[in-house]
């Protein structure tokens, strides 16, 4: 019996697809469990520190033949496969198939990994799922719909606890064709490692995506992120009530297409989103290295972004705290 229950009155049109993708994302999970941590193969996948095992390739296979079975026609974007046309035009919808978001995780023996899945309508995300194989929770989002997980539907209400002096839990990621010496990407995880209270590098974005939605961390924020697991994962936060946008603070839709400069992100509670874009503005002027959004459309520059005014963050205003290091 799935550990996750049907949405309430999911939006007509994307109930069956819903139905289609939590199912194929569990029974991939339970194949992933099933051979974990030992029962699989590795070996590395390209030149920047990716790696594919056996446990990715059979998941997405297993995923996309569930998705093929139920809608022919549909186009599929897979992370090992690439992109497999379907039968007709497809009406402008696309399946992104994660099987295995944290593979250099499961490569080391930390049970960190999920599957995710994500149907995309002219580029917007429709549909979003992500399942956990380790604990066997599901968590799944329909535009309008809101998003729910194993106790019900998530929301991001006030927080019910005040935040600790050293800052918000905060996630990070990257894309792979991020360098290491990229002058942006540095200066803004050093800004967001010295203004938190954490700063988690999961190796599996899905994981902090569904973290965020869940109110186990304060926000996210993504460099140039992978366009894969993007959708779902934008789309489960954002039905939960988390506020998503560009560095400039413009609306972010959480699609696939386009180059990754459009995929960089800040997302958040919204009692945190000030605090977060106010970071990413003071890191942008004070290096002039982390540049704003260059694609889409929509505001940009600093007057894009909704100000926090001193007071209303329980930390104040970024330029007002005091750089330090973490605590313990």
């Amino acid at each position: 019996m799935s550990p996750n229950p049907d949405p309430a009155a999911p939006p007509p049109g994307f109930a069956s697809e819903h139905r289609t993708a939590v199912a194929a994302a569990e029974e991939a999970g339970a194949l992933l469990r099933s051979r974990f941590p030992d029962g699989f193969a590795a070996r590395p996948k390209g030149q920047l520190g990716d790696v594919v095992t056996d446990l990715d390739v059979m998941a997405e296979q297993l995923v996309v033949g569930r998705i093929r079975s139920h809608f022919p026609h549909d186009r599929i974007l897979a992370e090992e496969s690439g992109a497999i046309d379907g039968d007709g035009d497809g009406g402008g919808r696309t399946w992104l198939v994660d099987p295995l978001d944290g593979s250099n995780n499961v490569v080391i023996g930390l049970p960190v990994y999920v599957v995710g899945i994500a149907l995309c309508v002219d580029d917007a995300p429709v549909v979003g799922v992500v399942h956990d194989p380790m604990t066997g929770r599901t968590w799944s989002a329909l535009r309008g719909g809101g998003a729910h997980g194993p106790a019900g539907r998530l929301a991001a209400p006030a927080p019910a606890r005040p935040l600790p002096e050293s800052g918000p839990l905060l996630a990070w990621t990257q894309g792979h064709a991020v360098r290491r010496d990229d002058l942006a990407a540095c200066a803004l995880r050093h800004t967001l490692e010295l203004r938190s209270r954490r700063l988690l590098q999961l190796w599996a974005p899905l994981v902090a995506w569904a973290m965020l939605a869940r109110g186990d961390i304060d926000g996210f924020v993504g460099y140039r992120a992978e366009a894969i697991d993007l959708p779902a994962g934008a789309l489960l936060a954002r039905e939960a009530g988390v506020a998503v946008r560009h560095l400039d603070g413009g609306e972010f839709v959480g699609g696939f297409s386009g180059p990754d400069t459009g995929r960089s992100f800040v997302a958040g509670r919204p009692d945190v989103l000030p605090y977060l874009l106010d970071l990413v503005a003071t890191t942008s002027s004070s290096s002039g290295t982390v540049g704003m959004r260059t694609a889409g459309t929509g505001p940009t520059g600093p007057s894009a972004r909704r100000p926090s005014a001193a007071g209303t963050s329980p930390w104040g205003p970024s330029s007002d705290r005091r750089p330090g290091r973490p605590s313990a």
